[in-house]
């Protein structure tokens, strides 16, 4: 596998009913009122927004998200993405017990010219910078719908 391709694969479990995660999950708008490295959410159109990320690395990430799939009812949900990463990203959203399991898996190839010089070096920095955005954002969820 190339150093700069990307596969991730999290499950995050919240308290709160699937169908409320979901409706916040796929509510883009409002990610940067519950998820710190989310630093801003523009619409393109109804289907299509631009997300700019900066987790614990010195650089911010572009990324436009374009829908694909969202089935409430199935608790299925994907996007594309396209601009510093390219790729995809689905999610599941299913009960469990007293809460809902997310299970959130990305395919991605770096974009950006300098993920692209430094991948081969910081890949495990990258994947940990990664997953740092990842608790941060599972911890904001729980906060938000608690």
């Amino acid at each position: 596998m190339s150093l700069t391709r990307y596969r991730f694969r999290t499950t995050w479990t919240i308290g709160a009913p699937a169908s409320v995660v979901f409706a916040t999950v796929v509510d883009l708008a409002a990610y940067p009122r519950w998820w710190p490295d989310v630093r801003s959410v523009r619409r393109i159109d109804d289907d299509t927004a631009e997300l700019v990320c900066r987790a614990t690395l010195p650089f911010a990430l572009t990324l436009r998200v374009r829908r694909m799939e969202q089935d409430a009812a199935a608790g299925r949900l994907g996007v594309t993405l396209s601009g510093d990463l390219e790729g995809s990203l689905t999610g599941r959203v299913l009960p469990n017990g007293h809460g809902t399991h997310l299970h959130i898996v990305q395919h991605v190839v770096a974009a950006k010219p300098l993920l692209r010089v430094f991948s081969p070096v910081a890949h495990p920095l990258f994947r940990a910078n990664h997953a740092a955005m990842m608790r941060r954002g599972l911890r904001g969820l729980r906060a938000w719908l608690s």
